[in-house]
Parts: structure tokens; C-alpha cells; sequence
């Protein structure tokens, strides 16, 4: 019998198992594919989550995979440029976007070595019971075999479509329809920081990644994903074109590496996160629109929030249940706010009350740098609407 199951070793699933082996649980990690294996992301990692990659020991790792650092953030709007440097989160201002065949394995390997038992190809079918308690999983390998684990604590870390969600039936707190679509591509020879571009009902994401490729996302508004999905290699050149013609004109120096990826399932919910004998991190227990390239940063902070929670209470089951009930609610707590503030970028708009602040600070260097900290994290809106701030925008 297990202390955990964890079920997904992806970007939540994997630390998760990772912390608690290195908490001196016994630990299964159970993944349906089979690593290496690429995945839908916007891979940027902000502050954050480079110091929680640095506080796990596994930050040189990602830095010696041929990737691309980030120094700096632009943001391209109405006639507007905000340009800035990244405040440091523990010591962090230089962020990266690994790509995810390259980062997973890096996470599943450490939840390895800290001795959790990690096993690919593997498809959760079904949880135990004992009583109204999960006790354990059913699955089935790619081989064809079909096996029973028992744990006293089964965390999904499935994904926003997790199965272990749907089993225990975790009903979604807060729900919001879709708001925006994605298409994607990656080129060569696109020398880049981590650049954004707007306008009303487009968005463009820029991203250096590894091996010299660089990360290129459009948005798109929801209502027009079964248009756009009929030429979305034209929609997304155009969407380049038109929202970000500078970087347009340097395209046409670079080469399209790779397809084009996309979605139109960006799902914005809060799942209830934990119940008797379970518990859901990452995309299982909260996922938001892709626009704020925040799922990895936030998996990880969740996993460790999780860890954090149990501590040594595992095994003693009263315990464990305030331990899980406390972590659902800081979870929604903590996120709610970068939740809401994702949806309004989603909208692909731009009000005037955004564009008249950022008139208001685009001259005053400290207050953009600060601005650039909210989405990451770094800076809180309280910090970020202090006295400076007001007395600026008094006078603009």
C-alpha cells in the first residue's frame, strides 16, 4: 500500500510526487504517455516559478537544456510601448519557457529520484472506495495489463479534462464560458524577450524557448473559432500582421519551424479540490485561459501549497482532512485574484481605463516595471496601486 497516488507527472503531478517522496511518503506517480511527449503550453515560466524550480534543486537542469534566457518584457498597445525589466521573486528576475518535452521529463525524473515509483503508460480506469473514502486506483497499461493500487491519499493531477475529477465527481465552484482561442507556431531565426501585443479582439504572445526556437502565440475571441480553424495558418499571419507589424517584418527573416498548434478548449473553472481520501492540483483543480501563460507557475506553487498543507498529518486521517480542506480553500484564495484578472485580458479588449493608465505610468519606469510584476506575480495590485501610482494618475 502507498501513502499518495498520484495520478499525472506533468507540471503539477510530478513536484507533487516529488514533495512528498521527499517528505518520506510512499509515493506512486502514475502517467498515461510515455515521456518525451510534447504538449499544448504557452511554456513561460514567470519569476515564481523559476524560484520554485531553484528551492527543488532542479533550476540548473532547465538552464543546461539549450534555452534561451529572459531579461526583459514589452507590451505593444493602442500606440503605447511599456518596456521593462523583471522584478525578482526570491532572487529571480531572469525567467524561461521550456519546451514541454523537455521540462516534464526534467520533473518526472526528480520525483524519481527523491523515490517516488513512477511508472509510464499508464490510464487511471477507475478509484477504490472504502466506504464514502478513496482508498486507491484501477489501471491499465499500454502493454494491456490491468492493475489495483491502494493509497490513503489519491491526488489528480490529470489536467483540466482530469479523470480522477470526474470520478470522485469534484464539482466546479466557479465557472466561466470560454473567452478566447489559441493558435501557435514556433520559428528560427527570431531573435526575442517575452514580448505582448494587443489590439481590440487580438493578442500576441512572444516567447524564446529552447534550441533556438521562438515561441509565437495568436488569441483569438471564442466566437470565431469555427472561422478562424477553417485557414488558421492565414488567420494566425494575419492576426501577426495586423496587430504586430513589427514583429511581422521580422518574421519574414525567419523560418516557420514547426505546424501550427491551437484550441479552442481553454476552459476557466475552480474545481472543488480535495474531499475524503483526495485531492486535485494544477489544471485539475483550477485552469484558466492560456492568454496569461500562468498553468506552469501556478502548478507548481499549488504543489507545493498541497505539500505544505499535509506536512506530517498523512497518516492520521482527521488530520489529513482538515490539512486537504484548508489547502482547497487557500488554493481558491490565493489564485482567485490572477484568475479574474486572466478573464479580462481574455476579453480582448481594450477599456479606457486600462489605456489611461498605462499613458499615466509609461513614463515613470518603476511604476511599468511594476505594472509587468502584477502579471507575473512579483507585485501584488495593492503594491502596485500605492501612493506613487496615485499621485500619478492624479496628475495625468
Amino acid at each position: 500500500m502507498y501513502d499518495v497516488i498520484v495520478v499525472g507527472a506533468r507540471c503539477a503531478g510530478a513536484p507533487t510526487a516529488m514533495l512528498m517522496a521527499r517528505a518520506g511518503y510512499r509515493v506512486l506517480l502514475l502517467e498515461k504517455a510515455h515521456f518525451p511527449q510534447d504538449k499544448l503550453s504557452s511554456h513561460y515560466l514567470h519569476q515564481p516559478g523559476v524560484a520554485m524550480l531553484d528551492r527543488w534543486g532542479l533550476l540548473e537542469k532547465i538552464r543546461s537544456t539549450n534555452i534561451t534566457p529572459i531579461e526583459r518584457v514589452s507590451y505593444e498597445t493602442s500606440g503605447l510601448r511599456l518596456e521593462g525589466s523583471l522584478l525578482p521573486a526570491d532572487g529571480h528576475s531572469t525567467t524561461y519557457a521550456p519546451r514541454r518535452f523537455v521540462l516534464d521529463p526534467i520533473l518526472a525524473d526528480a520525483a524519481g529520484a527523491a523515490g517516488a515509483e513512477f511508472r509510464e503508460g499508464c490510464t487511471v480506469t477507475g478509484l477504490l472506495h472504502e466506504g464514502d473514502k478513496v482508498a486507491g486506483v484501477t489501471y491499465k497499461t499500454t502493454e494491456g495489463g490491468e492493475f489495483t493500487e491502494r493509497a490513503h491519499l489519491v491526488i489528480g493531477a490529470d489536467g483540466m479534462r482530469s479523470a480522477v475529477a470526474k470520478f470522485v465527481d469534484a464539482p466546479k465552484v466557479i465557472e466561466n464560458p470560454a473567452m478566447a482561442c489559441t493558435y501557435y507556431s514556433y520559428w528560427e531565426g527570431l531573435p526575442a524577450h517575452f514580448e505582448l501585443y494587443e489590439r481590440p479582439g487580438r493578442w500576441v504572445g512572444v516567447v524564446p524557448t529552447n534550441d533556438a526556437r521562438t515561441l509565437v502565440m495568436t488569441y483569438f475571441p471564442q466566437a470565431e473559432f469555427q472561422q478562424v480553424r477553417t485557414d488558421a495558418q492565414s488567420a494566425y499571419l494575419e492576426a501577426i500582421r495586423t496587430t504586430a507589424p513589427s514583429l511581422h517584418e521580422r518574421l519574414s527573416a525567419a523560418t516557420q519551424a514547426e505546424r501550427l498548434y491551437g484550441t479552442g478548449e481553454q476552459l476557466n473553472f475552480f474545481r472543488q479540490a480535495s474531499g475524503p481520501g483526495w485531492a486535485l492540483v494544477g489544471d485539475a483543480a483550477h485552469h484558466k485561459d492560456s492568454i496569461a501563460a500562468r498553468g506552469i507557475t501556478d502548478a507548481f506553487l499549488q504543489s507545493q501549497m498541497l505539500v505544505d498543507h499535509i506536512g506530517q498529518d498523512l497518516h492520521d486521517p482527521a488530520a489529513l482532512a482538515k490539512a486537504c480542506d484548508r489547502y482547497a480553500q487557500d488554493l481558491q484564495d490565493r489564485f482567485v485574484e490572477f484568475y479574474r484578472g486572466t478573464l479580462n485580458v481574455a476579453e480582448l479588449s481594450i477599456p479606457e481605463e486600462r489605456l489611461s493608465l498605462l499613458r499615466a505610468i509609461s513614463t515613470n519606469q518603476t511604476l511599468v516595471d511594476r505594472y509587468f510584476g502584477t502579471l507575473s506575480g512579483v507585485c501584488t495590485l495593492e503594491e502596485f496601486y500605492n501612493e506613487e501610482l496615485l499621485d500619478t494618475l492624479a496628475q495625468a
